[in-house]
């Protein structure tokens, strides 16, 4: 177990104090350029995004990249993972570190999270880029990968396990606590009915994978509920920014510059 305090450098980000957590962020990109927020998923930390952070900082943007409790560098907390917990820490992140209102970038889990920070603070979020995420386990395709991880296959749990104990300051000993907590949350969060979303006005780009965890359906009744919605369909699986971010990136990049066209009108 290591200690970190705030404002200790680790791996180019560095600890802050968001509502009394310790947390790891990294921070990059023009002082003056639009905040953008990008919040990993489940099992995953900061490094998830790094096929974007070269082109989202070349597009001109301010990145903050946080990890959760317990994910990457971030030490754990007491108590279990909820959305509930992640949603007023991320709130709690933007008026804190980021200090005005933000893109927020939100990835698996992490994407539902982006949208209920929209509905309970909209005054924090300026658009929503929202990748592969479902809302309630009823918007979830049957998917091996979460087989894995429920089951504890071993080699799933070795390969998380690797990238733990080498970045997580709580060290080796800690990992199945972390386990135990994070497979708790995956079980039964999140739990959000789709229709309690039908208020949230901020733009938002749905984007899912053609083979991924999210129901075809389900995104579109997301796209449908939300007033300022469009909605991308791209050939990928769950893992679609690292697979393919020259398709992810410029769509991501675009719809966070500007609204798309929403109709056709013939010359």
């Amino acid at each position: 177990m290591r200690t970190v305090h705030v404002g200790d450098e680790v791996d180019g980000g560095t600890y802050v104090n968001v509502a009394g957590t310790t947390l790891w962020h990294f921070s990059a990109g023009d002082a003056q350029g639009i905040p953008t927020v990008l919040l990993h998923g489940i099992f995953a930390s900061a490094a998830s995004w790094g096929a974007q952070v070269p082109d989202f900082l070349d597009a001109g943007l301010r990145l903050y990249l946080p990890e959760r409790p317990g994910h990457g560098h971030s030490p754990d907390v007491d108590g279990d993972f909820t959305c509930d917990s992640i949603v007023e820490r991320t709130i709690a992140y933007l008026e804190t570190v980021v200090g005005r209102p933000a893109n927020i970038v939100g990835w698996a889990d992490g994407a539902a999270i982006a949208l209920v920070v929209a509905r309970n603070r909209p005054d924090l979020v300026n658009r929503i880029v929202y990748v592969g995420g479902y809302l309630n386990r009823g918007g979830r395709q049957l998917d091996q990968s979460v087989d894995l991880l429920l089951d504890r296959n071993p080699t799933t749990v070795d390969y998380l396990r690797t990238h733990h104990d080498t970045t997580s300051p709580d060290g080796p000993e800690h990992f199945s606590v972390v386990y135990d907590k994070t497979i708790r949350m995956l079980s039964t969060e999140p739990d959000y009915a789709v229709a309690g979303f039908s208020e949230v006005r901020t733009p938002t780009l749905v984007v899912i994978a053609d083979r991924g965890l999210v129901r075809m359906e389900h995104a579109l009744d997301i796209v449908r509920t939300l007033p300022n919605a469009r909605f991308a369909v791209l050939p990928g699986t769950h893992i679609l920014p690292v697979e393919a971010p020259e398709l992810f990136n410029p769509l991501a990049l675009s719809f966070l510059a500007a609204d798309p066209p929403t109709d056709w009108l013939p010359g």
